[in-house]
């Protein structure tokens, strides 16, 4: 099966490319030979049921699938015209490069001054306390945090409320300048006003970053993303800009998923 790929798609500029990529678990083949561009200036959704494989996909991205031991990727994924698989790729360096914000909010157990400032100390990105000020204050204020905690830097970044933490987690993310933005369905742990906020947030950084999002919510993906990439069973099915991908699909699965037929 191939996947239906919209034709009036002129995305040409490709952050990350993605060529017939399959993920096994042990003998498992959780993904199945995705090909994929992620356009540099877009918000890209990857919508599906759960357990069709969009999660594990988002983590080849930034190869947080080498965590697992039984997990074996084949294919190509471009970073910039660069294979992140070779073998002398720097993966810390990678997932600097390439950050990741999880389903659950996961701050350092250190205060919220610290979950900002460690990735751009180990990074050698600031060279003084007052660069680093500057990082953490720049980090916090394009999240929407810093007017609710710049009182209370020194307090842990476990004692914020869930939204709080998430956007904690996305400053976090944003500190050491990545270049592309991964997002494992980021707002499911979330009420509804944090869940807004959230996709405030994604709206603003919009456009500075190149950002997929995994997301169960279909309102969520038709509201945050400029490209939609549908998964069924491990492989891509349709990928197109996202206004066509949910008024005109092109595949009859695509069709029966949107308008609530199985997932």
């Amino acid at each position: 099966m191939v996947t239906v790929v919209h034709p009036n798609l002129t995305d040409t500029d490709a952050k990350m490319s993605a060529r017939d990529v399959s993920v096994f678990y042990g003998e498992k083949k959780a993904i199945d030979n995705v090909s994929i561009d992620i356009p540099t200036k877009y918000v890209t959704a990857f919508i599906g049921p759960s357990g069709c494989g969009k999660s594990t996909f988002l983590r080849t991205l930034n190869r947080m699938n080498d965590t697992i031991p039984s997990a074996r990727v084949e294919g190509e994924i471009m970073l910039d015209g660069e294979d992140i698989y070779r073998s002398g790729m720097d993966v810390v360096q990678l997932r600097a490069r390439v950050g990741m914000v999880f389903q659950k909010p996961n701050p350092f157990p250190k205060s919220i001054y610290e979950n900002i400032a460690y990735g751009p100390k180990i990074h050698g990105l600031a060279e003084s306390k007052d660069e680093l000020d500057a990082v953490v204050e720049k980090s916090l204020r394009r999240a929407g945090l810093w007017e609710e905690v710049k009182d209370r830097l020194q307090d842990s970044g476990t004692a914020l409320s869930g939204g709080q933490q998430q956007r904690l987690c996305i400053a976090r993310a944003i500190a050491v300048d990545p270049e592309v933005i991964l997002m494992d369905e980021p707002c499911s742990a979330l009420d509804p006003i944090a869940t807004a906020k959230i996709e405030e947030l994604i709206d603003d950084l919009n456009g500075r970053y190149a950002i997929v999002i995994v997301t169960h919510s279909m309102q969520q993906a038709a509201r945050v993303s400029q490209r939609t990439a549908f998964f069924h069973l491990g492989k891509m099915v349709e990928y197109g800009r996202t206004s066509d991908i949910f008024t005109n699909p092109l595949e009859q699965r695509t069709q029966d998923y949107i308008t609530g037929r199985y997932g």
